[in-house]
């Protein structure tokens, strides 16, 4: 599972968006990327970081702005375009903008000197589903994804394809969610599984199409033992 760059300039960030320094000072020894909802900007998961900072006092966080206007909201970004009639959509969709969040992840590795063993990305809805896809590349390799309230896009496969040397991944969803209902945990926990993915997940009762505090310890405690027990220098 690789993306072609033909096209895609690495020689500056193609995304942007609000970032934290390493509550601890110096030089950051990892990166947390969030990535928000379709119809959101980066604004909405950047609080993330600062809930996360004690746990990951030496992270660097930053929450790019999806790049295309939202299609169906007069405010917002969307990772991909939504008709919510095409059965196919999310899987073409997360495929076409994967290279462009691609590119932006190795400009953002190089400038921090890090590897993408120091890499984590998080993602919520459609965030949680661009983490998922580029997360798993075979050519990527992060320290770990987190996804909340989205899906795997590729569970849909009748027989999805192995994913070689993945990372810990973790779903976190809300029972009552309206959005995505809580039965695509299941179904992608159980295709990771299938695929060779180290899958964890948690099912909050009563939560809707959000992230509740329940959810932020999870995720954050996943984050630290993920991140935690790796070197810089590692590869």
């Amino acid at each position: 599972m690789s993306f072609p760059l033909d096209g895609v300039s690495l020689d500056a960030p193609l995304l942007d968006g609000p970032r934290l320094r390493p509550k601890a000072g110096g030089a950051a020894d990892s990166l947390v990327v969030l990535l928000h909802g379709y119809g959101a900007d980066g604004r909405d998961l950047i609080d993330l970081g600062n809930a996360w900072a004690d746990l990951l006092p030496h992270a660097a966080f930053i929450s790019p702005h999806a790049p295309e206007p939202c299609g169906q909201a007069p405010v917002g970004r969307q990772w991909f375009p939504l008709t919510f009639r095409d059965p196919h959509e999310l899987p073409r969709g997360a495929q076409a903008a994967a290279p462009l969040l691609r590119a932006f992840l190795d400009v953002e590795l190089a400038k921090l000197a890090l590897p993408p063993e120091r890499l984590a990305l998080v993602g919520f809805s459609q965030g949680a589903m661009m983490a998922l896809k580029v997360g798993l590349a075979e050519d990527l390799r992060p320290a770990a994804v987190v996804a909340f309230s989205g899906m795997w896009v590729d569970a849909s496969a009748p027989h999805p394809a192995p994913v070689s040397n993945p990372p810990p991944v973790l779903l976190l969803h809300g029972e009552d969610d309206e959005v995505i209902p809580a039965q695509a945990l299941f179904g992608s926990a159980k295709a990771l599984a299938a695929a060779g993915v180290p899958v964890e997940w948690h099912l909050s009762p009563g939560l809707g199409h959000g992230i509740d505090d329940a959810e932020l310890a999870i995720g954050g405690s996943f984050l630290a033992q993920s991140l935690g027990g790796r070197s810089h220098g590692a590869r």
